[in-house]
C-alpha cells in the first residue's frame, strides 16, 4: 500500500462522507481484495484436505494466519501463506505469494453458498510450469487481474528480473478508484472549511464519473497505456473485443466472460441514453429497484420525458405480455431479457444486451434461449409453438444480427451480404456495425477492400476500430489505401489497431502527413507494448510487427522476451522460428521448434511447423514423423493431411500416402490441394476406383473445369474396363 501521488489515504474520504462511505463497506467493491485474516476469509482452512486429479491440497491454519500446501512450480508440495483473500461472494479465490513481488491466486476457490472448496479449471489440471498451472502467467495478480480489483494499481514491472514492486492507494475498489486521486478535492474542500477563496482550485477537484467509468472493469478490453485515472475516454485507454465467435453468441449473447461492455453496447437501451446508474446505486453497487419495479420505472404505461424520443412504455408488467403468472420466475422482466450464464463455475451474471428471447434461432445456430434455460427438458420447437400462440408468428421476423453473424461461423456465402448490411444499418449499435466489418474482412478478403473504406471513415469509433482490424484480412496492397487514414485518429485504440494491422508496411512507404501519423501511431504501440510488458502474447505479437519493418534483431529480442515471460507459450517460438525462416537460418528454425515440442508435445500446429523446419533442413523421415504427429492431432486438418503425404510421396512410399486420403473424406472435402494431391497419387497407383471419387469431389469444387471433366470421363472408362 502507498500514497501516489495525487491520492489519499482513503480514510479521509469516509470524514466528510460517512453516509457514501456507510453504504459503499456494504458492497463487493469494497471487498474485491483484503488482507487475509479472521474477518476477510471465507474459506475452511481447519486443517481440510481438497483433491483434485490426484494433487492434494490441505488448507489450514497457524499462529492466526491461513496456508496451503500444495503442488508447486517446481511439481513439489510446497507450504504457502495466503496473503490476500480475492472477492467475496459467490466465490472467493486467495493470494500467494511466490516471491519476487508475484502474487498468484489460487485455482481452487471456496463456494461461499454450498460452503466447500472446487476447482476452477476445466478439463485436466495443469502442469507445473505451464500458463495455465496456478504459479503460471495466467493465474498472476500482477499481470491478470490488478486493474480492477484495488485503488490506483500500478503493476511496475520489472523486465530486467522478471520481478514486480506493484503498489495500490487501497488493497480493495475505493472511492479513488472511480472519482480518481482525492488530493485536490481535499485541498478544496480544506479551502472551503477555511472560507479561503477557492478561486485557485478548478471545481471540485475530482474526476467526472460517467459510464466510461464503469467500462474501464466491466469490459473485455486491453489496456492500451498506463497511469489510467477516472474521466478520461474509455478507448483511449482500453481496445474493447469485438463481438468475435469465442466470446459472443452469433445473436450478440454472452458466450465468454466478456463482462457488460459489449453486451450493453448492443442494446436500444445504450442507444436511448441509458446508462448503468439508472439501474445500479453507485455506491452499493446493488440494483436501484427490486423485482420489475427496476424496469416499470421507465417501461410504464406512460412515458418518461427523458426517453420522449425513444418511447419505452407499454403494459409488460402484466400477464398478458408476459404469458406466466403475476409473480412467478417466468414473469421477471430479468429473466426473459437478461438470462443468466454462469462463470467460474458459481457465478451466474446477467447479460446485458436486453435480448428478446428467439428459441426459433436456437436449433440453427446454437443460441440459448430464455425459454429452454428455465423450462429444462422442453424443446425449442415447444417454446416456438407456445411463442406463436401468444404473439402469432411475426415475431419470427423481427430483426436480429444472428443470420449474419450465424451464417458467417457456418461459412454460408450468403452471409457477406448479411453483414454488409449490418454495416450499412445506422440504427445498429456501433459495436455490431464495427464486429461485422471484421467479420466480412474475414470471410470476404479482397471482395470487401470497398466496405473496409468507407467504415474506416464512420464517425463512430467502434465502427472505425473493427474497420483497422478488418484490414488485417485484406491483401496487403489494398491496406493501406483502406485505413491509412486511421494512423491519425483522435482515439488511441484505433490508431493502435492500426498501426498493427499497417506493419507490414515500410515506415519509408508512407508519405506526407501519414508517414507523420504514422510514427505516432507507432510511438503509442510502444506505449501499449511497455503497458504490457510482462503479458508474452504482447511482446510476440510486437516481435512480429518488428520483423514485419525490417528490424530482425529487435524482433528476435521481443519474441525472446515473450518466452521469457512465458516458456510454455507456443505462439512466440512459432514466431522466432519463423523468424529464423525467413532470415534465411533454418538451423535456428529447426531448434527453434524442437524446443516448442518438447515444451507442448500434444500442438499439432508445432509438429506441423517443426516437420516443415526439418523438409528445409533435408531431413526427410525425422519430418514425415512429425508431418504424422500433426495429422494424428489434428486429423481433420487438409494442409496437414496434404503435406504429410506430399512427403511421403517424395520417398517413394506412396501407399502409405495415398492411405491419409480415405475415399470417405471425399465427400464432403472442400479444399482442392488435397483433392489434388490425392488425384495424382492415386493415379500414380492406378487406383482408378477411387481415385475417380476424389475427382468428382473436385469437380463439385470447380464444375466449369473441363480437364476434370474430362478426367472423370476417363477414370470411369478405366473403372468399367477393370483396369
Amino acid at each position: 500500500m502507498a500514497l501516489h501521488k495525487g491520492f489519499v489515504d482513503e480514510k479521509t474520504c469516509a470524514s466528510c462522507h460517512a453516509d457514501q462511505t456507510a453504504a459503499f463497506a456494504k458492497s463487493h467493491h469494497a471487498k474485491a481484495m483484503a488482507t487475509a485474516d479472521d474477518k476477510s476469509v471465507r474459506g475452511n482452512f481447519n486443517n481440510v484436505q481438497f483433491d483434485h486429479d490426484g494433487v492434494v491440497s490441505t488448507f489450514y491454519r497457524r499462529e492466526g494466519r491461513f496456508f496451503v500446501r500444495t503442488e508447486g512450480p517446481a511439481g513439489k508440495q510446497v507450504d504457502f501463506e495466503i496473503k490476500y483473500t480475492f472477492a467475496y461472494e459467490p466465490l472467493q479465490q486467495y493470494l500467494v505469494d511466490l516471491g519476487g513481488g508475484k502474487l498468484q491466486a489460487l485455482d481452487i476457490a471456496w463456494d461461499t453458498q454450498k460452503q466447500e472448496w472446487f476447482w476452477l479449471g476445466e478439463g485436466s489440471a495443469s502442469k507445473p510450469g505451464s500458463t495455465f498451472h496456478w504459479t503460471g502467467p495466467f493465474y498472476r495478480w500482477n499481470r491478470t487481474c490488478i486493474d480492477c480489483h484495488s485503488t490506483d494499481p500500478q503493476t511496475n514491472f520489472r523486465p530486467k528480473t522478471n520481478d514486480y514492486e506493484s503498489s495500490y492507494v487501497a488493497t480493495s475498489i475505493g472511492c479513488q478508484s472511480c472519482h480518481g486521486g482525492g488530493a485536490k478535492h481535499i485541498e478544496w474542500a480544506s479551502a472551503k472549511l477555511a472560507n479561503a477563496s477557492t478561486a485557485a482550485v478548478a471545481g471540485l477537484g475530482l474526476s467526472r464519473v460517467d459510464a466510461n467509468t464503469c467500462f474501464a472493469c466491466h469490459a473485455r478490453r486491453t489496456r492500451l497505456v498506463d497511469g489510467y485515472q477516472p474521466g478520461g475516454a474509455f478507448l483511449d485507454h482500453f481496445s474493447p473485443a469485438l463481438l468475435r465467435s469465442d466470446l459472443y453468441f452469433p445473436d450478440g449473447q454472452i458466450l465468454d466472460e466478456v463482462f457488460e461492455f459489449g453486451s450493453f453496447q448492443q442494446s436500444k437501451m445504450a442507444k436511448a441514453g441509458v446508462t448503468c446508474f439508472d439501474c445500479h446505486r453507485p455506491h452499493e453497487g446493488s440494483v436501484s429497484a427490486v423485482g420489475n419495479a427496476l424496469c416499470t420505472q421507465c417501461h410504464s404505461e406512460s412515458a418518461p420525458e427523458r426517453f420522449a424520443k425513444n418511447d419505452p412504455s407499454g403494459a409488460f408488467d402484466t400477464p398478458a405480455h408476459t404469458h406466466h403468472p403475476q409473480g412467478s420466475t417466468g414473469a421477471l422482466c430479468a429473466n426473459c431479457h437478461m438470462p443468466e450464464r454462469t462463470y467460474m463455475k458459481v457465478d451466474p451474471r446477467r447479460d446485458h444486451s436486453f435480448v428478446i428471447p428467439r428459441p426459433d434461432l436456437s436449433d440453427i445456430y446454437g443460441t440459448p434461449n430464455a425459454c429452454t434455460s428455465c423450462h429444462e427438458g422442453k424443446t425449442s420447437a415447444w417454446a416456438s409453438e407456445n411463442l406463436d400462440t401468444w404473439y402469432g408468428k411475426a415475431w419470427r421476423e423481427r430483426p436480429t444480427i444472428a443470420h449474419a453473424f450465424g451464417g458467417a461461423t457456418q461459412n454460408d456465402p450468403a452471409s457477406i451480404e448479411a453483414l454488409r448490411k449490418l454495416v450499412a444499418d445506422e440504427e445498429q449499435a456501433g459495436i455490431v456495425r464495427g464486429s461485422a466489418i471484421a467479420e466480412m474482412s474475414r470471410r470476404g478478403g479482397a471482395e470487401v477492400v470497398v466496405d473496409v473504406t468507407a467504415a474506416a471513415k464512420n464517425s463512430d469509433p467502434l465502427v472505425r476500430l473493427g474497420a483497422a482490424e478488418a484490414a488485417g484480412s485484406l491483401p496487403p496492397e489494398h491496406r493501406l489505401d483502406a485505413i491509412g487514414g486511421l494512423l491519425g485518429d483522435e482515439m488511441r485504440a484505433v490508431r493502435v489497431a492500426a498501426a498493427r494491422t499497417l506493419g507490414s508496411t515500410q515506415s519509408l512507404g508512407f508519405l506526407g502527413h501519414q508517414r507523420r501519423d504514422f510514427d505516432a501511431a507507432v510511438a503509442d504501440l510502444k506505449a501499449y507494448v511497455q503497458a504490457n510488458a510482462d503479458v508474452a502474447e504482447t511482446q510476440s505479437s510486437y516481435g512480429t510487427f518488428l520483423l514485419e519493418q525490417g528490424r530482425a534483431d529487435d524482433a528476435e529480442k521481443a519474441l525472446r522476451r515473450a518466452i521469457d515471460l512465458d516458456p510454455a507459450l507456443p505462439g512466440a517460438r512459432i514466431n522466432l522460428a519463423e523468424l529464423y525462416r525467413a532470415t534465411g537460418d533454418n538451423a535456428k528454425s529447426e531448434k527453434t521448434y524442437a524446443e516448442a515440442v518438447a515444451a507442448n508435445p500434444d500442438r499439432a500446429d508445432l509438429r506441423y511447423g517443426h516437420g516443415l523446419s526439418l523438409v528445409r533442413q533435408k531431413s526427410t523421415e525425422d519430418a514425415i514423423r512429425e508431418l504424422g504427429a500433426a495429422v494424428r492431432l489434428d486429423p481433420v486438418n487438409s494442409r496437414y493431411r496434404t503435406t504429410a503425404a506430399i512427403a511421403l510421396d517424395s520417398v517413394g512410399r506412396m501407399e502409405d500416402a495415398f492411405a491419409l486420403f480415405d475415399p470417405a473424406l471425399a465427400d464432403g472435402a472442400t479444399d482442392a490441394n488435397l483433392l489434388g494431391t490425392a488425384i495424382q497419387i492415386g493415379l500414380k497407383l492406378r487406383r482408378y476406383d477411387e481415385t475417380l471419387r476424389f475427382a468428382e469431389a473436385m469437380a463439385r469444387l470447380q464444375p466449369n473445369d473441363t480437364q476434370i471433366a474430362e478426367l472423370i470421363r476417363q477414370l470411369q472408362v478405366a473403372v468399367q474396363d477393370g483396369k
